[in-house]
C-alpha cells in the first residue's frame, strides 16, 4: 500500500468512529464540532489524503447516526436533520420508528455513492472556469454571501448584517495585525463556530434573561422499540428501499449532487416537497420522505464541499466556508490567499482522481463501520448517550479545544477575537437569522473585498 492510502485508511476509519459517536449526542451541530476537528488534523500535518478520507468519513458517519435521535427520540441529531423530524414523529406515533430509522439509513449510503462521481464530474467540468474566478474572486465572494444570506433564515436582515459584520472583522484584524504583526484567521473561523455557545453562556450570566435557559430538571424521553434488521450483518439498502423509493432517492441525490449554493437543509425541504407531492398514500410518503430527505442531506452535504473544492479551491458553499472550511483555509496549512496571491490547499494537492477515490475510500469506511451498527445497536446506543453522556460536557470538550487552537494562533489577543467573534456571530444567529454559513462567508469578504473597496 501507498503512504497515501495508509492515511487516508487509517484516518477515514478514525473520523467514522469519532463522529458516529458524536452523532448520537442530539444538537451537536456540524459547524461547531466536524469543523474544528478537521481543522485539527489539517494543523498536527495529516497528509491531504488523510485529511479528505477523515473529513468525508466523518460527514457521513454523523449524518448517518444523527438519524438515531431523530428518529428513536423525536429529538434532532443537529441542525441538517431538523427537516427529518415531523415524518419521523409520524412514523414514530404508528409504531414504526425502526422503519423510519432503517429507510434514512438506507437512503443515506445510496445517495453518498451517488454524490460523490457525480460531484466530482460536474466540478471536473466546471475547473476551466476556476482561473477567471480566481481572478475575481473577491467579487465572487461578495455575490455568494448576499446569495447564501439571501436563502438563510433570516434573507434580507442576513445580507444587511453582511457589511458591518466584515467590517467587524477587519476592524478586529487590523488590531491584531498592530500587535501580532501578523493576520489572524483561525480564530474568526472558531469564533464564527462557537457563536451559538457563547451567547448561551452570554445569556446564561445575565440576570435578565437567564430564565430563558432554566429547567426544572432532567429532560425525559421515550425510546422506542427496536424491530430487529435480521441476520445479515451488513444490511442490503436496496432491499431495505422499494424500487420506487430507490429511484426517488438517487433521483433527489443525483440533482442535488450537481449544485453547491443551496444550504443543505434548504436542499432537503426542497427535495421532500417535490417528493412527496406525487405520492398519495400516508405510509408510503412518510417512509418514502425519510429516505429522499437524509438522502438529499448527504449527497448536498459532499457536492458542497467536493465541486467548491475540485473546481476551484475557494470556499464558494454554505457547507465549504462552514465545517469544510480547514479544507480550504487553515494557515499556515492551507490558504486560499496565499503570499503569492495563489490558492495552497487540497485543490492543489489533489487530482480529480485522487479525490474521487479517497472521497468514495471515506464512504465505503462509514459504510462498513458506521451503517451496520447503526442498524443493529441503535436503540441501545441511544439509550446509554441519554442516559450517561452529558451533553453540557461534549459541548464543553469542544469549547476548550477551540480555546487552544485559538491560544495556539495568537495567545490571549487571538481567545479575545474569537470570543468577540462568536459574542457577535451568535447574537446575529439568534436574532437575525444570519446562520454561521453567511458569516463565513462575510470573513471572506471582509478578507478579501474590503480591502479592495477602502483601498
Amino acid at each position: 500500500m501507498t503512504p497515501d492510502l495508509l492515511w487516508a485508511l487509517g484516518m477515514g476509519l478514525l473520523g467514522a468512529v469519532v463522529f458516529a459517536a458524536i452523532g448520537l449526542v442530539s444538537g451537536t451541530d456540524e459547524t461547531s464540532t466536524l469543523a474544528p476537528v478537521t481543522l485539527l488534523v489539517v494543523l498536527l500535518g495529516v497528509p491531504p489524503a488523510g485529511v479528505l478520507t477523515f473529513f468525508i468519513a466523518g460527514a457521513v458517519s454523523k449524518h448517518m447516526t444523527h438519524a438515531i435521535p431523530t428518529t428513536l427520540l423525536g429529538i434532532p441529531g443537529d441542525t441538517t436533520a431538523v427537516p427529518l423530524l415531523d415524518d419521523a414523529t409520524a412514523l414514530r406515533r404508528l409504531g414504526a420508528p425502526h422503519i423510519a430509522l432503517r429507510k434514512a439509513l438506507a437512503g443515506g449510503l445510496v445517495a453518498a455513492l451517488i454524490a460523490v462521481p457525480v460531484a466530482v464530474g460536474v466540478a471536473s467540468l466546471l475547473a476551466p472556469l476556476a482561473g477567471p474566478i480566481k481572478t475575481v474572486a473577491p467579487f465572487v465572494f461578495g455575490a455568494a454571501a448576499i446569495f447564501v444570506g439571501y436563502f438563510s433564515p433570516g434573507r434580507w436582515a442576513s445580507v444587511a448584517a453582511i457589511v458591518p459584520f466584515a467590517l467587524l472583522v477587519t476592524g478586529l484584524n487590523t488590531v491584531a495585525t498592530d500587535q501580532l504583526d501578523k493576520s489572524l484567521s483561525i480564530s474568526f473561523f472558531l469564533g464564527i463556530a462557537i457563536g451559538p455557545l457563547v451567547v448561551d453562556l452570554l445569556i446564561a450570566s445575565s440576570r435578565s434573561r437567564r430564565r430563558t435557559l432554566e429547567r426544572t430538571g432532567p429532560r425525559p424521553f421515550w425510546l422506542a422499540p427496536d424491530g430487529g434488521t435480521g441476520r445479515r450483518w451488513i444490511p442490503n439498502p436496496l432491499r431495505i428501499l422499494d424500487g420506487r423509493q430507490t429511484a426517488a432517492t438517487a433521483a433527489a441525490a443525483g440533482v442535488t449532487s450537481t449544485t453547491f449554493m443551496l444550504s443543505p437543509v434548504a436542499a432537503t425541504v426542497l427535495a421532500g416537497e417535490i417528493t412527496g407531492s406525487r405520492i398519495k398514500h400516508p405510509y408510503r410518503r412518510l417512509t418514502t420522505l425519510m429516505a429522499v430527505k437524509n438522502g438529499t442531506t448527504e449527497s448536498t452535504y459532499l457536492a458542497e464541499t467536493l465541486i467548491p473544492l475540485v473546481a476551484f479551491g475557494l470556499p464558494l458553499s454554505p457547507v465549504a466556508a462552514g465545517p469544510a472550511a480547514a479544507l480550504f483555509n487553515a494557515p499556515p496549512v492551507y490558504t486560499v490567499k496565499g503570499a503569492d496571491g495563489g490558492v495552497h490547499n487540497l485543490h492543489t494537492l489533489l487530482s480529480s482522481w485522487q479525490f474521487l477515490v479517497f472521497s468514495l475510500l471515506g464512504v465505503v469506511i462509514a459504510g462498513l463501520v458506521v451503517y451496520p451498527f447503526a442498524m443493529r445497536y441503535a436503540r441501545a446506543a441511544s439509550g446509554w448517550v441519554a442516559r450517561r453522556i452529558s451533553h453540557e460536557a461534549l459541548i464543553g470538550a469542544f469549547v476548550a479545544l477551540i480555546a487552544v487552537v485559538a491560544w495556539y494562533e495568537g495567545g490571549p489577543l487571538a481567545l479575545a477575537v474569537s470570543l468577540t467573534v462568536g459574542a457577535v456571530g451568535g447574537l446575529a444567529n439568534r436574532l437575525l437569522g444570519m446562520t454561521s454559513g453567511v458569516q463565513f462567508m462575510a470573513y471572506y469578504v471582509a478578507v478579501l473585498l474590503v480591502p479592495i473597496v477602502l483601498g
